[in-house]
């Protein structure tokens, strides 16, 4: 029981300290696009071709990526998968007050036109109630991909003995083609496969599509990414947390 009471201990610590060295700004954006890209992905896009299908919640999903990259980097793997679990119950959270504030009476602003007030109305409200099967296949495509993606980041990112450029972009482009395209399968498989009427085809190419679409994004954004690494190393920030994360490591060694 005291051992488990220290393991739960040295958690909550781990944790305090992980959230007071992230910059609030990287902390603000990845949980602003987790949140924006599960809303957005009610949205699809009209692209005129029956075999291909995307939706809008690509347009946030990189910058969730890109900023999982920037912490995998400067804090590494399980400091990016527990801020990706934060996110994830920050977006739950999310989801049950946007259903609150859809189940309380009232009109929409964009509701007022001549004859379809309620036609409207009754459709924002149940975009923002993002029904059950939506919430759910979008948090267990994002937990899957996310650890995916900072486990694959981190891995391939030791294969190279610089820490430059190079090593940052090609982890950063290999875990996040494979993170994005098991993140959009996934959700293409739960919810628009036996809700929204997509072909196994669809679900593919969308997956495959939305991949390299945001492979695309994270290829122009990298540089920025990288060097915001770069500042935060050369300015110590976060290295209360990495001394703390070293010195368990070290711990751990001489025990074994």
């Amino acid at each position: 029981m005291t051992k488990l009471k220290t393991l739960f201990s040295d958690l909550f610590y781990e944790l305090k300290l992980l959230q007071r060295s992230v910059p609030s700004a990287i902390l603000a954006l990845f949980v602003t696009s987790v949140v924006s890209m599960n809303l957005l992905a009610n949205k699809s896009i009209d692209l005129n071709l029956d075999w291909l299908a995307l939706d809008c919640g690509l347009i946030f999903s990189w910058v969730a990526f890109l900023t999982m990259d920037v912490v995998t980097k400067r804090f590494g793997v399980r400091a990016a998968n527990m801020l990706s679990i934060i996110a994830l119950l920050i977006n739950l959270l999310a989801s049950v007050l946007f259903i609150a504030a859809a189940y309380i009476p009232g009109t929409w602003s964009q509701s007022y036109v001549d004859g379809s007030e309620a036609i409207i109305n009754f459709a924002l409200d149940g975009t923002f109630k993002s029904a059950w099967y939506v919430i759910m296949g979008s948090s267990i495509a994002f937990i899957v991909s996310a650890f995916l993606n900072n486990f694959l980041n981190f891995a391939i990112g030791k294969l190279f003995k610089k820490k430059n450029f190079l090593a940052f972009s090609v982890s950063s482009y290999a875990s996040t083609f494979i993170g994005q395209f098991v993140d959009n399968l996934l959700f293409a498989l739960i919810v628009s496969l036996n809700f929204f009427g997509w072909s196994i085809l669809q679900c593919v190419t969308c997956a495959l599509t939305g991949a390299v679409a945001e492979l695309l994004a994270e290829v122009v954004f990298s540089p920025v990414g990288y060097r915001v690494v770069k500042k935060m190393e050369t300015d110590g920030v976060g290295q209360a947390y990495v001394d703390y994360m070293q010195e368990k490591k070290e711990k751990k060694i001489c025990r074994s």
